[in-house]
């Protein structure tokens, strides 16, 4: 089971271990959007599906403002990644497995 603590002058959310010491705890988790490509998980907002037309406006909403990330390496785009700095990372991975990466343990908050 993990935590999650805010600091002050951060304000972004991290996950401790319980019994973590504050080395660790300053280490963010990254997820594994495909092909060596990684993401702060603690600023992934929303993890979607590709496939739907808002999704795709999204996408080239994205592209227009230049916060388009992709990640695919010329592969199908299965999933799209949202951070909370409305960067948009285009993944291969399928939703549920990036769902998985993020909460390995299936513990819900």
């Amino acid at each position: 089971m993990t935590e999650t603590s805010q600091t002050a002058s951060s304000r972004r959310m991290v996950r401790v271990r319980p019994g973590a010491d504050a080395a660790e705890a300053a280490v963010p988790t990254l997820l594994n959007v495909g092909y060596g490509n990684l993401v702060a998980s603690v600023r992934v907002v929303a993890v979607v599906n590709a496939q739907s037309a808002p999704m795709r406006r999204l996408r080239e909403e994205a592209a227009t403002r230049g916060k388009l990330i992709d990640a695919t390496q010329g592969r199908r785009t299965r999933s799209i990644v949202v951070t909370d700095s409305d960067h948009v990372v285009l993944s291969a991975i399928n939703p549920e497995t990036l769902a998985a990466r993020l909460d390995p343990v299936g513990q819900g908050e």
